[in-house]
């Protein structure tokens, strides 16, 4: 009899964990979603007070001062990034209940006086922070506070991009390389859908681009489109190499971070002026829409990631995820015109490609890919990222990252990404 009631106790067991998980990831869907709304809000019109009045770039290097003053008086010193939210899945490390608004106002200060920042990355931290509060106050077990956060962050980058499905599955497979949390699947899906829903509802449009001239498969076309999944590996490394290069040099040369962050600031203010275009300030979601559309200049994705590196190792507060869309694109136009082949549909495929090079995350790529694009170029993205996973190595934007298996055998490594 033990044995006959063992599997319908085993089934209403994981059809409570199911309601628990499934009512508290809506309310942090519902919760997140109504933060980043305020925060798209806040982005936007910071972006837009900086585009009318261009030479407010200028203060940028005065507005790093007080980024940094806010985080050692508020935080220690500590500063949040994407690399201490993996570190908390990971490890017992929580993340401090500040850092959230600490990220949700030096994000906006740094979009306004024109640091080379994305969004998502931020709005991951935000995510991360609120869920891992939210499981502290609802006194969750360590276990479940890792859930917590990777449904946070779920939501977070589903509010701000409008990609649920991606959202979903990328906080799930961020972590580790090789493993996927499934166990986090319905809590993130539920809390990406939810929080979707609640952004939309603000007025906030999914992130969409049309992409003309797809060219039918052929062995020729997806010969080219294999060739540039190489070429967006060896960018992914370049980019991921300039990172941490920009981190090492800046903090061994600069150990002062008033100093690191007002110097470095000088040095992006001095750049933008040299260049006469301010391309390479903000986000930067207007170039990639160019590019989708076949305009690009061909030393762009290089200077975007020299701005970006420059931004976020100095000390200013924002994302990776866009500027390495931004990378993506630009480099993929260029190598369409290259290569002959549609400009636009390289550029839709290589920012799907890059984004899997710097990040392992195959999946979320291709999802990211879908949602952004849509179905007809499908099997270019499909080809493009899977071999821009395998070829580049174990580099990775985030240094906390987890690599489990090999890309290349069937082996457990268990190695930190960049190591």
């Amino acid at each position: 009899m033990k044995n006959l009631n063992e599997p319908i106790y085993k089934s209403s067991v994981a059809f409570v964990r199911f309601l628990k998980w499934f009512v508290f990831s809506i309310l942090t869907g519902f919760l997140i979603g109504q933060v980043c709304a305020l925060f798209y809000y806040g982005l936007s019109m910071a972006t837009s007070f900086r585009e009318s009045h261009g030479n407010i770039i200028i203060a940028l290097p005065v507005a790093g001062l007080f980024i940094v003053w806010i985080y050692r008086f508020r935080n220690k010193g500590k500063m949040p990034s994407t690399n201490l939210v993996l570190s908390s899945i990971h490890s017992n490390d929580s993340l401090p209940i500040r850092t959230m608004p600490l990220i949700f106002v030096s994000t906006i200060i740094t979009h306004l006086f024109g640091g080379s920042a994305g969004r998502e990355g931020a709005a991951l931290q935000m995510g991360g922070s609120i869920g891992n509060d939210i499981a502290k106050l609802l006194k969750f077990d360590d276990k479940d506070r890792r859930i917590f956060i990777m449904c946070g962050m779920s939501a977070a980058f589903s509010a701000l991009f409008g990609t649920p499905m991606t959202a979903s599955i990328f906080a799930i497979e961020v972590v580790s390389v090789g493993i996927m949390y499934y166990s986090a699947l319905v809590p993130c899906v539920a809390a990406a859908l939810v929080s979707s829903a609640v952004s939309r509802n603000y007025g906030i449009a999914p992130e969409m681009f049309h992409v003309a001239n797809i060219p039918e498969v052929s062995m020729i076309t997806m010969g080219k489109i294999c060739v540039l999944g190489i070429c967006c590996a060896l960018v992914s490394i370049m980019f991921c190499l300039i990172m941490m290069m920009a981190e090492k040099y800046l903090e061994k040369w600069l150990k002062n971070p008033y100093l690191k962050i007002f110097l470095t600031g000088t040095v992006i203010v001095i750049l933008t002026y040299i260049l006469g275009t301010r391309d390479y300030n903000g986000a930067g979601m207007n170039i990639i829409e160019k590019a989708v559309e076949g305009e690009v200049k061909s030393e762009a994705f290089f200077l975007k990631m020299i701005f970006t590196a420059l931004t976020l190792a100095s000390g200013y507060k924002c994302g990776e995820i866009v500027p390495t869309l931004f990378v993506g694109a630009t480099f993929g136009c260029i190598m369409g015109k290259i290569l002959g082949i549609s400009p636009e549909l390289c550029a839709s495929v290589s920012m799907g490609a890059v984004f899997c090079g710097v990040t392992n995350c195959p999946i979320s790529s291709l999802l990211l890919c879908l949602e952004l694009f849509g179905m007809n170029a499908m099997p270019y993205y499909l080809a493009a990222i899977a071999i821009s996973y395998m070829l580049s190595g174990y580099y990775s934007l985030y240094h906390s990252q987890k690599i489990m298996y090999s890309k290349y055998k069937s082996e457990y490594i268990n190695i930190t990404a960049n190591g």
